[in-house]
């Protein structure tokens, strides 16, 4: 599996508040970032893989929501989480 119970504390850890804090906007969109990744290099090797294809494009606008929220909320800590993820719109 490649998100492991681990890989998501170091997430929360690193993004969040704290690693039980995984409600925070920043965790969520580090974990989102970290799932777009995988699927992104999954469909390079499997091109005809629709249904993941469709899981990536669902979790794109969902981390866009997220993104949104916080730019409409607290435009430092969206600069912050976009610099640090290296997002850019």
């Amino acid at each position: 599996m490649y998100l492991t119970t681990e890989k998501k504390q170091e997430l929360f850890t690193k993004h969040g508040k704290s690693e039980k804090d995984t409600g925070s906007t920043e965790g969520q969109i580090a974990l989102f970032t970290f799932r777009i990744n995988h699927l992104t290099e999954h469909l390079k090797n499997n091109k005809k893989d629709h249904s993941t294809r469709r899981a990536l494009i669902i979790l794109v606008g969902k981390r866009r929501s997220f993104l949104d929220y916080l730019k409409r909320k607290d435009i430092e800590r969206y600069r912050a989480i976009i610099k640090e993820l290296n997002l850019r719109k």
